[in-house]
This record gives structure tokens, C-alpha cells and sequence, in this order.
């Protein structure tokens, strides 16, 4: 349904059942649980869908091994269950990750381990063998039933230097497990939309919209695209903005009812770095290490360059989060403790970024002690005004179970039954995937005209919803980007399809172009060119699209207009760079 389609549809009929206000991962899930159920059902989103924290996680998939340490033995648990539906719904972006954790010490952590476990705030301290050991016996017999991972390992120093000679001499033995890793988590966000929306005609979905109050107390939807206002009734509304909670309860109470704070937000920044000689000392491996000060970091190899973060520091406004240069050095320091010998030059930072972690508020000056666990709270409203359920904390990995929280609430307050369980739903080019990736591939080439190498790279972005992206790109003139590995009808398609409404959108969340560091000015101008098409923007809109993407690549993402220019020509070797631990997911994702 176009965006013109929706407005008009709400000013035909302004009743709906419920108003999910924010498109990240848990709005959209929650979205896709109650459009599942046949609920009429509105999705408004202030910026893009999937651009905030939801774009900025660490890129794992994971049970949170650290929060044993915290006592969330449920949260472990539900996660680990999370991760591995995930695995089986969503091959085509979600793969194992094999995880080394080295250990510098024996007994070190046991006493202050016991301490954070009994609830008592104590600074995060160095975990020795004994303590690792103690944990993943535990992510062990969490997952024992299933099976879909092979059990955890240890090596002596001699065995770990062997395999990983580039890590610091001092280490004296070391892990290995399995989590999982995402390729591109705002993909997956895209896709659980399109799954609720092709399933239910009363459910709608708009980015760039936001819901607002009016001085007599009535609800409407401002367009921030044509500046419209439009009506709305909602029955009840579900306020899922992550680290903006209170910022947009302000604007759903009166000031007189308006709900204490909910959010106590901390953020993570993330690197992401071109250099071959730190990707080929991680073997294919996440390195989920400590830093000198017992902050936990990770490292792994993510489309062909390194991923390696995170920071954990207080956030007030979740609208001024970017990575600073006192982040990039201390996770620089903390890289060059892990790794000594290699050495990472300014340039070989091709992305950065940062995201706010929407914890539960808390007082807790230790910022891990605060609870990664998630919930809801149903508000009430003074006036009469519908009521608002407000989810809070989450990680990405429970997403679909907190969503399935929240709208089983729902359900409860409107009286309906749910009918439909998304547990094992495939998800976007999840469904129908096949065993025999090679054959797939055969016969779609056969179906489209386009050549086998050509359907892989298709099939590597999007899993078997290449097969309708493929019969667009045939379906007229195509030409070559100057990135290898993208064309003109396949840019198009994003465009069209995927509610691309800014230059950002598709280069940031539509693709992976700006954070795989294989953006280049040549293919910027290109893209937009073909969106400027599409989209019937005027010269004037061209060029502010191209000036602001330009300023927020320098400003959030620590991208110049010379690192831009510089790139003109490495089309061919970015192109080339592998995907991920193991080339890519779907290669990767038979499971041991």
C-alpha cells in the first residue's frame, strides 16, 4: 500500500485498534505479532524504520553470556531459545559464530563473580579460566536439549598461541563456543514488516510519520515528508521508541499525568576496520574478550573487514549518541591489548557507529549491574485518553518473544484470542530455504537469464527473496554500478519496494554499502541518481538529499568526503571481500 493509500485511508477512517509507535525491531515485531492476529493495526516511525538502536547493535546473536554474572539466568535462557529459532527462521542472514574468549588468569573473578551474582555492585573485574569455564557450562546445559551447537572447548597457551599467534603472549588459556552473528539486522527488521503487511490488509506502516497530541486532547499523524496531518482513534496505543520512552510519553500525557521516567539508556560505539592482517589473525572467529579495566569487548570478522567495540556510558539524550574520539581510542587501546603486534592506522577506519542500549532506569552507577531484561508497563491515561503500553529494555536477540509479550497483552485488553504463533515462522528469505543452495541457484538462473554468479550475490543479500528480485532486474535494461556486485535494477527495486523515502535509507539500512566501508562517491552518486528517479525528486531535493547524507556520514559515521573520493577506485576489491566468518551465511548455516 502506498504512503498516499494509508492517508487516505485513515481520513476515511480514523478507528484502529492499536497505534505502535516506533519502527525499530521490537515496534515491528510487536507489529507483525498483532497484524498476524488480524488486528487493525497502524505502525508510525519518526525516522526510518530499524534507524536507531536497531541499526547500531553489535551485530550478534547471541544469549548474553555475561549476564550469568547478573544472576538473568531467564534472560540466558529465553535468549539462547531466540537465538536458535532465529538460526532456523532466518538462514539467509543469521549464522553461527564461532566465539574464542582468552583468559590471562586461573582463579581471577571467582570472588567478585559470587558478589554480582548475590545482587552486590561491585566494578567489573579481570575473569580467569576457572570462571569462564563456570559460565559456559552453564550456556552448555542451557542449550543441551537442542543441540544445534557443538559444546565448548578450552586449549592451554601453547594450543591457543598455535592457532591465534597473534594474540598476547601473557594469555594463559582459552575458550571456545558458539553464538551467532547477523549480517544486517535492519534486513530482517524490513522483512518482518513486509510479513505483516502481506498478511493483513488492516495493517498499515509508515516511517518518517509520528504521532502527536493537540491542545483539546485528540490524536493525528503528521507526514514528515509532506508536513500533513491527519486524524487518528486509536483503541490503544504501544509506545516501543526504545531510548525515547519518556521522551515521547511527554507528548502522549498531559504534563499533570505524565509517567515517571522509564529509561535509563547507556550507549555502545562500534568500529569498523579495514585491515586483512587483523582479519586473518581472527581465523574466522569472534574474539570476546576483556579490556585491561574488565569491560567485556568483542572482535570479529564482518563483510570482509572487523568489527570491534563496544563502550557501555550513560546517555541523557538518546538524539546526540555518536561515537567520539575518546571512544575510538579506548576501543583502539583496547584492540592493541588484545592483539599487540598489529597496528591499526586512522585510515583503516572506514565506519563508525553508535546506539543507545534502552536499559530500564536505574541508579546503579555501575552500568553493567543495570538489567538487560525487558518487560511491560501498561500506563492509564487521566483524561480518557486510550491507554499506552510501554515496552522497555530488550535486547535484539529476544525480539520476536518481547513482541510476543507485549501483544499477548494486547490481546488480553481487547478480549481476542491469538491465533497465528510466529516460534517458527520463517522470516523474508528465510522461507522455503533450500537444501541445496547450488540447485536453487541453477534453476533460478535458468528461470531469469541471469548468470549463476549473479543469482549468488543476489541470494547472499536476500536468501530466496532474490527469485522476485532476479525477475525484476530481467525484466528490462540493466546496467553496472561502480560497485561490482550491484546493478541499476536492483537499486531500483530497494527503491520501489522497500518505503525508501531518503538517500539514507537505502544506503544505511537497504543495503550494506556505507558500513561494509564500500561506499565510494562515484557509487553515492550513482544510487542517487537512480532514488532521484524514482522517487520524481526536483534538482533542488537532489541536492539537498546528497549534501545531508554528506554531512550525516561525517558527523555519525566518522566517513569523509575524502575517504568517499579515495574509494572511486577500490570498487573491484571491496567487492570481492568475503562476507563474513565464513564467506557468508548461507554457506555457513548448516548447522554442526
Amino acid at each position: 500500500m502506498k504512503r498516499e493509500e494509508i492517508f487516505d485511508g485513515l481520513r476515511r477512517s480514523p478507528k484502529v485498534d492499536v497505534c505502535v509507535v516506533g519502527g525499530g525491531i521490537n515496534g515491528i515485531s510487536v507489529f507483525r505479532e498483532l497484524a498476524l492476529q488480524g488486528l487493525n493495526i497502524l505502525l508510525v516511525e519518526k525516522h526510518d524504520y530499524c534507524s536507531g538502536a536497531s541499526s547500531a547493535l553489535s551485530r550478534m546473536v547471541h544469549g548474553g553470556l555475561r549476564y550469568l554474572e547478573n544472576g538473568e539466568f531467564n534472560l540466558v535462557k529465553e535468549s539462547l531459545v531466540e537465538r536458535d529459532r532465529l538460526l532456523r527462521n532466518a538462514p539467509h542472514l543469521i549464522a553461527p559464530l564461532p566465539t574464542m574468549i582468552p583468559a590471562f588468569d586461573v582463579f581471577s573473578g571467582l570472588t567478585n563473580g559470587i558478589v554480582r551474582f548475590l545482587g552486590r555492585s561491585r566494578k567489573p573485574s579481570r575473569r580467569g579460566a576457572i570462571t569462564i569455564k563456570a559460565g559456559l557450562s552453564i550456556y552448555d546445559f542451557l542449550t543441551r536439549t537442542r543441540g544445534l551447537m557443538p559444546r565448548h572447548r578450552f586449549r592451554g597457551r601453547r594450543g591457543t598461541l598455535a592457532k591465534w599467534p597473534a594474540l598476547n603472549s601473557a594469555i594463559k588459556s582459552s575458550a571456545t563456543y558458539h553464538d551467532a552473528w547477523v549480517r544486517q539486522p535492519e534486513r530482517i527488521g524490513i522483512e518482518l514488516l513486509q510479513d505483516a503487511l502481506s498478511n493483513n490488509q488492516g495493517a498499515r506502516a509508515l516511517n518518517y510519520a509520528e504521532l502527536r497530541r493537540d491542545a483539546s486532547g485528540a490524536f493525528a499523524v503528521q507526514d514528515h515528508i509532506d508536513g500533513t496531518i491527519t486524524v487518528v482513534d486509536p483503541a490503544l496505543i504501544i509506545n516501543a521508541t526504545g531510548g525515547w520512552i519518556d521522551i515521547v510519553n511527554g507528548d502522549l500525557f498531559p504534563v499533570k499525568s505524565r509517567p515517571a521516567p522509564l529509561i535509563g539508556g547507556t550507549k555502545g560505539s562500534h568500529l569498523i576496520i579495514d585491515n586483512a592482517e587483523l582479519v586473518e589473525a581472527l581465523d574466522g572467529h569472534m574474539i570476546y574478550y576483556e579490556n585491561e579495566d574488565g569491560r567485556v569487548c568483542i572482535l570479529f570478522p564482518y563483510l570482509g573487514k572487523a568489527l570491534v567495540g563496544s563502550t557501555d556510558i550513560r546517555i541523557d539524550d538518546p538524539d546526540d549518541v555518536r561515537c567520539t574520539a575518546d571512544e575510538r581510542d579506548y576501543i583502539l587501546q583496547s584492540l592493541a591489548f588484545v592483539l599487540p603486534g598489529i597496528r591499526i592506522e586512522p585510515e583503516e577506519i572506514v565506519f563508525q557507529f553508535s546506539g543507545v542500549r534502552p536499559l530500564p532506569a536505574s541508579d546503579d552507577t555501575i552500568t553493567g549491574r543495570i538489567p538487560r531484561d525487558h518487560f511491560c508497563t501498561l500506563i492509564e491515561s487521566s483524561d480518557g485518553a486510550p491507554p499506552v503500553l510501554c515496552m522497555i529494555g530488550g535486547k535484539w536477540t529476544t525480539f520476536r518473544s518481547f513482541g510476543e509479550l507485549a501483544a499477548d497483552l494486547v490481546l488480553d485488553r481487547l478480549h481476542l484470542t491469538r491465533r497465528v504463533s510466529t516460534a517458527d515462522r520463517p522470516i523474508g528469505g528465510g522461507r522455503r530455504f533450500p537444501e541445496d543452495i547450488d540447485a536453487w541457484v541453477m534453476r533460478t538462473s535458468s528461470a531469469t537469464g541471469l548468470d549463476a554468479a549473479r543469482i549468488t550475490e543476489l541470494f547472499e543479500r536476500y536468501g530466496t527473496d532474490a527469485e522476485a528480485i532476479a525477475r525484476f532486474i530481467a525484466g528490462g535494461p540493466d546496467e553496472t554500478m561502480p560497485h561490482i556486485g550491484y546493478s541499476s535494477r536492483e537499486i531500483t527495486y530497494l527503491a520501489h519496494h522497500e518505503a525508501v523515502e531518503h538517500l539514507a535509507d537505502l544506503l544505511l539500512r537497504r543495503t550494506t554499502l556505507a558500513i561494509g566501508g564500500q561506499l565510494s562517491l562515484a557509487m553515492l552518486d550513482a544510487v542517487l541518481d537512480l532514488v532521484a528517479a524514482e522517487k520524481r525528486w526536483s534538482v533542488a531535493r537532489r541536492n539537498r538529499e546528497r549534501s545531508q547524507f554528506l554531512k550525516l556520514l561525517a558527523e555519525r559515521h566518522g566517513v569523509s568526503d575524502g575517504m568517499l573520493i579515495a574509494r572511486n577506485e577500490q570498487g573491484v576489491r571491496y567487492a570481492k571481500s568475503p562476507q563474513g566468518p565464513d564467506e557468508s551465511p548461507f554457506r555457513q548455516g548448516a548447522l554442526p
